[in-house]
């Protein structure tokens, strides 16, 4: 039976004791969930903002609900149990976790909290350090030799990671100095830089092997390898910065502790720094803050650790978290980084798109090096309606920028910081030549309303090399026909050679290839056994669903969902074909009323059509193609399905069928599929992992499926 969704989370102030008895249960699998993703599989899939929202709920449960704590309770664990693929090791000191801060408040909470629990007159002195985001790890020296390397793991057994740590260079196998204890514990971070995390992706997408999201998930990656060689070959770095076990403290403060790790031979964070009031640290969070764009790792935020030891001690712990130091988080989802040029592509429909090129910086757990800029007026500081957005602010070379991310949208730079413009930033003057070919760019006019369209397009639609290689890039990509082996840099290089200049050359190769003199397979990078299968990939696609035909062409505003309306109405390419060609002709005909008729089409993508195929350049590729390929006929989408006319989104990770399947099944049983949630979605089939759009449909009060609803109401 189909469930309706949940009502918005009851606020912690207003749930009963039963209410947050069954509240805590779930937020503590969730949790429980997301610890194992992060912690053990190095595969969070959410991010740090909404794991943290979950913990500050369960927190805000617990303490109105004291009594409802029990040893399940995320408050009383740490990190997740460690893998079953490494041994075991278990800390002699605990590996506890921080407690976290949000706001300048919970700063001064903080310090408060330290100074009336010491009963002090004043703030105590106060070490601040960027917070690392990379994988815990603890050395265990005994007579200042390395003897084991652990992963945090739940705080108490760790794995034991020895072999492939020794790999690290800033690991040292024995400690430096004189005065070094018999038992010595120290903790610190594992990350890689940015840059060399950029550098091993662009090596594992070249050997078709998995790509890491973020500098954080590659440094854990790299290090859990079960082969000590594949760690040894990663870059990994490690930070020092805080101790377990030591069976002599060789300082009395936590500064002077670091300056000890650092004579030890340990590599310790130049910006850690010791502060004397409240305005110190959040000053020092703030500047590093301004900084994290420039550093060459990751930091998600700023650690505040009380200086003397004996207080430490005096402090102690609560919970899973000491009460003498405290996380900073940066806000989530936004970051500073710099400007460091703006480039313009052209697109399969000759627009000219600026596109940010940026100094890398992590943003919502992804490492992001280019941003969109939309248009030359988004880059004046003039909005789609001609407002001013940015408050008029234009965006410059050079300029120190905040960036947003959210979900799978594509950054976009969100303000300027004004403050920090050089004086060598000029205004951006936006090219009207194409870039491409030399062509004329222009901004055309609407016809009925004479407004200027926000984006410049190159004049030159069946010359212009850029557009002709874009539009066969579109032909290949995955929801056209979707051709394994031949991507973006093969076409590339293809385009280049002269290979493939138009989509017919694609299922023309292999007969070309038999008569060239030099073969495919004598390319750098080909082979015998790489060419078999890249035209045996070609060859599986000369059969192919009609709307993935009719979005392959790459027809301006002709997307998935138009392509899939268009195929369902005409049903056959020929009849497609000759209907179109009647349009084209004639806006007075009955053949263009059918077109600009069908419901979710409108004059503006019949236009686009209409314009496509008035080019006898356009039809002669396309029948050129057909004399290639197979194109199946659509079946009719049901009427009389329960979901028939009802507006679907997927979300998560579906297990019992792709996203693509649950898509074709809903749209063949003539349902509506979406990629966002509004009031007039009808369902959401959440599968595990379901994230934002979940939270929009419990909202909204949209029904909310699982897999297994889904498949009883549609008779799967």
């Amino acid at each position: 039976m189909a469930t309706k969704a949940k009502k918005p989370l009851v606020e912690v102030d207003k749930l009963t004791k039963a209410q947050a008895k069954v509240e805590l249960k779930r937020l503590a699998l969730e949790i429980s969930l997301h610890d194992e993703r992060y912690y053990q599989k190095d595969a969070p899939t959410i991010s740090d903002a909404e794991y943290d929202a979950l913990r500050r709920r369960s927190d805000a449960i617990e303490a109105r609900f004291p009594d409802l704590v029990s040893s399940e309770s995320p408050s009383q664990k740490i990190g997740a149990q460690p893998s079953r693929a490494f041994a075991k090791a278990q800390h002699a000191v605990p590996m506890l976790s921080l407690g976290n801060a949000f706001s300048d408040e919970d700063v001064t909470d903080f310090v408060e909290r330290v100074r009336r629990f010491l009963k002090l007159d004043e703030v105590p002195a106060i070490v601040a350090e960027p917070k690392i985001d990379g994988l815990s790890l603890s050395l265990r020296y005994v007579e200042g030799a390395l003897v084991t390397a652990a992963t945090r793991g739940d705080g108490y057994v760790g794995e034991d990671v020895t072999e492939n740590v020794r790999t690290i260079h800033d690991v040292p196998h024995r400690l430096k100095g004189r005065h070094v204890p018999a038992v010595c514990e120290v903790r610190g971070e594992v990350y890689m830089l940015r840059e060399d995390f950029l550098k091993l992706n662009r090596k594992q997408e070249e050997a078709g092997e998995t790509v890491f999201a973020n500098p954080r998930n590659s440094a854990a990656g790299s290090l859990r390898q079960k082969n000590v060689a594949i760690t040894a070959s990663r870059p990994l770095k490690f930070f020092a910065y805080a101790w377990g076990e030591m069976s002599d403290m060789p300082e009395d403060t936590q500064f002077g502790m670091v300056k000890w790790l650092d004579r030890a031979g340990f590599v310790v964070n130049p910006l850690m720094t010791l502060c004397t009031d409240v305005d110190d640290l959040l000053d020092y969070y703030r500047k590093v803050g301004e900084q994290r764009a420039r550093l060459p790792y990751d930091i998600d935020g700023v650690v505040y650790k009380v200086d003397r030891l004996d207080w430490q001690n005096r402090l102690g712990f609560v919970s899973r978290s000491p009460r003498w130091a405290i996380a900073h988080k940066f806000a989530a989802e936004q970051a500073t980084t710099v400007l460091n040029d703006i480039e313009i592509q052209v697109g399969r429909t000759g627009a000219l798109t600026p596109v940010a090129k940026l100094a890398p910086v992590t943003v919502g757990g992804v490492v992001v090096q280019n941003a969109t800029l939309h248009n030359e007026d988004y880059i004046k500081g003039i909005g789609s309606d001609g407002e001013p957005i940015r408050d008029g602010v234009d965006i410059r070379i050079g300029d120190t920028v905040v960036i947003q991310r959210a979900g799978d949208v594509i950054p976009q730079i969100v303000s300027v910081v004004t403050d920090r413009r050089p004086k060598s930033a000029r205004p951006y003057h936006f090219p009207t030549i194409c870039p491409a070919c030399g062509s004329h760019a222009v901004r055309e006019a609407d016809p009925k309303t004479g407004r200027e369209d926000s984006v410049r397009r190159c004049t030159n639609t069946l010359a212009c090399p850029a557009q002709a290689k874009e539009r066969l890039k579109h032909f290949v990509a995955r929801n056209a026909f979707d051709i394994d082996g031949l991507g973006d840099r093969q076409i590339e290089e293809f385009f280049q050679d002269g290979l493939v200049m138009k989509p017919v050359d694609v299922f023309t190769l292999q007969r070309r290839d038999a008569r060239a003199v030099k073969k495919l397979a004598d390319r750098e990078g080909y082979g015998e056994v790489s060419v078999r299968n890249l035209f045996a990939a070609i060859d599986a696609r000369r059969t192919i669903p009609l709307h993935r035909f009719i979005f392959a062409l790459g027809i301006r505003h002709i997307g998935e969902g138009n392509a899939k309306l268009l195929a369902r109405h005409y049903g056959n390419v020929q009849v497609f074909r000759a209907a179109m060609l009647a349009a084209s002709k004639d806006e007075e005909s009955d053949a263009y009323r059918e077109l600009n008729g069908i419901e979710g089409v409108g004059p503006i993508v019949a236009s686009a059509i209409v314009a496509f195929f008035a080019e006898p350049h356009s039809i002669r590729a396309m029948d050129d193609l057909l004399d290639e390929i197979t194109v199946q006929d659509t079946e009719k989408a049901r009427t009389d399905s329960p979901v028939a006319g009802k507006v679907v989104v997927f979300t998560g990770s579906l297990e019992k069928f792709t996203r693509e399947e649950a898509k074709a099944t809903a749209e063949r049983l003539g349902a509506k599929t979406s990629g966002s949630v509004s009031k007039k979605t009808d369902y959401v089939v959440a599968g595990p992992g379901a994230g934002s759009k979940l939270a929009d449909a419990q909202k909204l009060g949209v029904t909310v499926l699982t897999e297994d609803e889904w498949l009883a109401l549609t008779g799967g």
